[in-house]
């Protein structure tokens, strides 16, 4: 294996722990700043849209950089937005310094996957995504449970310096190790948002955008939605962390195995059926420990697991434009991200904390609806005719 994708999957690990530690130390930022928990968690909420936004733009405007150039800038950005973080006096400038790091993580994460695709041979391509990619999921298995240990033991500003120090070791490796890198094709940003024309890929889109509301609606708020359970111990809340990500990263990688056998429409509608029975009933399994163990192996494991059918449809259906359509997918994910925090904040106010599972629960049942209108047509009788 080509040791130079393990360091741009270490930048992905911490852009992936950036992410999502923010929902383990909740509590304290809140407190810190004498903010409310909804309010506290749109500091996710500004990095997440950031990112999707960002993204797309700058892999269009900045395609004639150099690579490495690009690789270090962005870590170097990110680095200095999350040690800014850590030293934020007040809330608005914690907000601004996230925003920041959203910068610094669009900079990096499309020429991360961009640059493996470019240092290896063609018949290694799928194994070299697989690699950095795996950065990413493996943030919520371990960079999110340890950055929230961190931030329970002592402070919550350890946790962001943890973050920013990931993401220098990432930098050391990429100054190193990487050379030149080719430069990609020039893809206008209008090329990049062509396949939207496309109604399965709209669909498709659609639907893990309502899959990553509905799932991070609660994970964003996970601290106080599931605290009867945690009972203030964090241990248990790292714990929990660390289940739903190893759930995750598990059906990650034995997804692909179950669309062979049956086909990528029944192993996403499964997982999406799941994955709803499981939100729906976290007002209930959230009060004890024992039940909340079990809808974190099936929470994590559905709520990642149907990445995988969503992108190989979104492959499929565009195999010539599969970097663009990844990269959307990639920016709805973040987009769901961000309007989870804003409706979680919301939720919380209505409903409580320990109910937003209910209203993850649409969220997903939306998403199932969206999958089907993304399925392939049936063959008509002109076209068996045709056909044959």
């Amino acid at each position: 294996m080509d040791r130079r994708l393990f360091v741009l999957a270490l930048g992905m690990f911490a852009l992936g722990t950036d992410s999502f530690v923010v929902a383990g130390v909740l509590p304290q930022i809140s407190h810190t700043f004498n903010v409310s928990i909804g309010a506290a968690g749109q500091m996710t909420t500004v990095y997440a849209v950031t990112y999707a936004l960002l993204a797309p733009t700058i892999a269009a405007l900045a395609a004639g950089v150099n690579r490495k150039t690009m690789l270090l800038s962005g870590l170097g950005v990110f680095v200095v937005a999350n040690v800014a973080t850590a030293l934020s006096l007040t809330f608005a400038i914690a907000m601004l310094t996230r925003i920041i790091a959203g910068f610094g993580a669009a900079m990096f994460a499309p020429t991360a996957t961009g640059a493996a695709v470019a240092i290896v041979a063609p018949e290694r391509r799928g194994v070299a995504l697989s690699v950095v990619i795996a950065g990413l999921s493996l943030s919520t298995a371990l960079g999110t449970p340890i950055g929230a240990v961190i931030g329970g033991l002592g402070d919550w500003r350890w946790t962001m310096g943890f973050v920013a120090g990931l993401a220098f070791l990432a930098g050391i490796g990429v100054w190193a190790m990487l050379a030149e890198v080719p430069l990609p094709p020039h893809i206008t940003l209008k090329q990049r948002l062509a396949p939207l024309a496309n109604r399965r890929i709209g669909a498709t889109l659609a639907s893990n955008l309502l899959v990553q509301t509905g799932t991070f609606t609660v994970y964003t708020y996970f601290a106080v939605v599931l605290d009867r359970a945690i009972r203030g111990d964090t241990l248990i809340l790292g714990g929990l962390l660390v289940l739903w990500g190893v759930a995750g990263t598990y059906a990650n990688l034995h997804a692909g195995r179950l669309i062979d056998r049956i086909g990528t429409q029944k192993v996403l509608v499964s997982f999406l059926i799941v994955l709803l029975i499981t939100v729906a009933l976290l007002p209930w399994s959230g009060a004890y420990l024992w039940s909340t163990l079990l809808a974190m192996v099936f929470w994590g494991g559905c709520a990642w697991g149907q990445l995988v059918p969503q992108q190989h449809r979104l492959v499929s259906i565009a195999p010539a434009s599969a970097p663009v359509v990844l990269g959307l997918n990639t920016s709805c994910t973040y987009l769901g991200v961000s309007a989870a925090g804003l409706i979680g904040a919301a939720g919380i106010r209505i409903v409580g904390a320990h109910n937003l599972g209910l209203i993850s629960a649409v969220a997903v049942a939306l998403a199932i609806a969206a999958s089907q209108l993304a399925r392939e047509p049936a063959p008509t009788p002109s076209m068996v005719r045709s056909a044959g």
